[in-house]
């Protein structure tokens, strides 16, 4: 049952060195704050799970949390590289970074048969990459059916999973909108969640194309404004684009990063 708390005690309690974790959230309601925070708690030996590992992760990379990405795609939004990111991978700075690459589709399904209790999905995907030969968690399959070669993936399950969202009431139910993205499949895959909101209200007001997370999937809600910042949460937050572009700038050296990082703390 979802239980109200402070941002600095959701992390603590749900995110574990040493975890299988995602921070999700696609274009918006990225859960940065968490982020963040997880990085100032020192956060080690972390696989990360994200369709879109964007500048989130690419601080947390730089931070030395992660010894794994697992991932569809790597970039700054509208910007360019991951600097960090790619600084983990060619050099090992901080820490050397094991990469499991996937689709976007691959990433979604996998996500949904852990949500749903299954051992792996089954997709028409993959086709024209090697992926297939290189990711231990892709495999082809035969349909007993119609004996189509189609691709499997294994689940994606989690110890714990951040994301944040709009709403949230009393009792600890979450509602969230606009791109709903894969949030609900990462919490119900998820061994352990934590979902930061812009604000606790007494009641859900119906929201056209909303997406509701009742309490008992839930186990630590935190009010943190802004916390999506700086992608943003339709209805509450805009998109901050000088900051994408200004992460360019900061993550492109050690020194810049460092620079940030001791800020940050």
């Amino acid at each position: 049952m979802a239980v109200l708390t402070s941002l600095a005690d959701g992390v603590e309690e749900v995110v574990r060195d040493g975890d299988t974790t995602a921070f999700e959230g696609f274009t918006h309601l990225i859960p940065f704050e968490a982020g963040n925070e997880a990085i100032r708690q020192g956060r080690r030996d972390l696989t990360l799970v994200r369709m879109t590992p964007d500048v989130i992760y690419d601080r947390m990379i730089g931070a030395g949390c992660a010894r794994k990405l697992v991932f569809s795609w790597g970039g700054n939004p509208g910007v360019g590289s991951l600097h960090r990111f790619r600084d983990a991978v060619e050099h090992g700075w901080p820490a050397p970074l094991e990469l499991e690459e996937h689709s976007h589709a691959g990433m979604a399904n996998r996500y949904a048969a852990a949500a749903s209790g299954l051992p792996f999905a089954v997709l028409r995907g993959y086709a024209g990459t090697d992926l297939v030969g290189r990711t231990d968690s892709i495999r082809t399959i035969t349909c007993p059916f119609t004996g189509e070669v189609l691709a499997a993936v294994s689940a994606l399950r989690l110890d714990s999973a951040v994301v944040h969202a709009q709403r949230a009431d009393r009792e600890g139910n979450v509602q969230y909108w606009g791109i709903t993205g894969v949030q609900k499949e990462a919490v119900l895959a998820a061994e352990r969640s934590l979902v930061t909101v812009e604000e606790v209200v007494d009641e859900l007001e119906p929201v056209p194309g909303a997406v509701v997370l009742p309490h008992w999937v839930v186990d630590r809600v935190a009010v943190v404004p802004g916390g999506a910042h700086p992608s943003y949460a339709h209805g509450y937050s805009t998109r901050d684009n000088a900051a994408y572009s200004e992460w360019d700038a900061i993550s492109r050296s050690r020194e810049e990063f460092s620079r940030w990082l001791g800020g940050l703390r």
